[in-house]
């Protein structure tokens, strides 16, 4: 899952700034209101937040509706030029793994390292297929239908190039209404033609080919390149302002986290003051326990041998189900599947 609030690197930006540029738009006309400056998107260590990224999106999408350009077309186009080796880490963290499945959890692991605004999860239910859900709900409603696309885009483009073949799905879900004059576009990036107003919106996939190897796979190579994706994640997690300093207290004693109240007085302030105060800078103390949680759930998945009532215990949760359901929101896998 994607969590929107952790800051994201510039390169999507300088893609859609460069698919602009293509229509005859200038940069300033993507960043107009998105508070990013032009030369941040040359520095390959800038980073902005989701909030100006849709901004750049959405004037964008209004600059070319005109010249009869829609979301559905640029998302097409946008999709296709997301590539592992934009990616950063994160893409050779998945180019190295052992197999397609493989590379695919890692990728959903550190999802938060990536360009995207979605929940995604993968649902195997002891069937011959499985589906690659894209569930849009952070991204504003007029947006929704290209980050979708864009995502559903992007996987094909990472799977033809993992596997160095195309990876066809069985059949693609969407959520929104039907397109008929984009049916042909749809069909030649998916290899099928898509199916509308479905419940969500998802890709099914063979389940078989989840086992094919990779042909990049080196064991040591993706585990510094995880390591270092780790490093990275929790570098952008970090917060400044009173949001940063109430996730550093909730970072002191994860199994035994104080209140609101508590923290307040900490601070020597009311509830209601932090309360405000958080909500100005766009969370609140629910939103940081759970990223604090989250992230050391995470943490300890990946790098302990703990037994899962342990990994419950550490985080303060009374009982293993608790634990198992929290991590199912967060993640949409349950701790046993996102462990492997």
């Amino acid at each position: 899952m994607s969590n929107p609030n952790v800051r994201r690197g510039v390169a999507s930006t300088r893609m859609l700034c460069g698919i602009a540029e293509e229509y005859g738009l200038s940069r300033a006309v993507c960043l107009r209101g998105a508070a990013i400056d032009p030369a941040l998107l040359s520095d390959p260590h800038g980073e902005i937040d989701a909030i100006q990224e849709f901004r750049v999106i959405a004037n964008l999408l209004a600059a070319l509706a005109p010249r009869g350009v829609g979301d559905i077309e640029l998302a097409l186009k946008a999709g296709a030029r997301y590539h592992l080796t934009t990616m950063g880490i994160w893409g050779f963290a998945m180019a190295s793994s052992a197999t397609l499945g493989s590379a695919l959890q890692v990728g959903l692991r550190y999802l938060d390292l990536t360009y995207s605004v979605n929940r995604i999860w993968l649902e195997a239910d002891n069937g011959p297929t499985a589906c690659l859900v894209i569930d849009e709900q952070s991204a504003p409603p007029e947006l929704a239908q290209f980050v979708v696309l864009r995502d559903m885009v992007a996987v094909m483009t990472l799977n033809r190039e993992l596997l160095a073949a195309p990876v066809l799905p069985r059949s693609v879900q969407l959520r929104f209404p039907p397109a008929p004059a984009l049916i042909p576009q749809l069909r030649a990036a998916f290899g099928c033609a898509p199916s509308f107003n479905a419940a969500r919106s998802h890709l099914e996939f063979d389940l078989h080919l989840f086992a094919e190897p990779l042909p990049q796979a080196n064991e040591l190579m993706r585990q510094s390149c995880e390591d270092q994706c780790r490093a990275l994640l929790a570098r952008r997690q970090g917060r400044s302002g009173y949001a940063g300093r109430v996730r550093d207290r909730l970072l002191r004693t994860p199994g035994q986290m104080p209140d609101m109240d508590a923290i307040a007085a900490e601070l020597n302030m009311t509830a209601r003051h932090l309360r405000r105060l958080l909500s100005a800078e766009g969370t609140s103390y629910r939103a940081l326990a759970d990223e604090v949680r989250q992230a050391l759930a995470e943490e300890l998945l990946s790098t302990a041998r703990m037994k899962m009532d342990e990994v419950a215990e550490r985080l303060g949760y009374a009982e293993r189900a608790s634990f198992t359901h929290a991590f199912k929101r967060w993640k949409g896998v349950s701790p046993s599947a996102f462990r492997g």
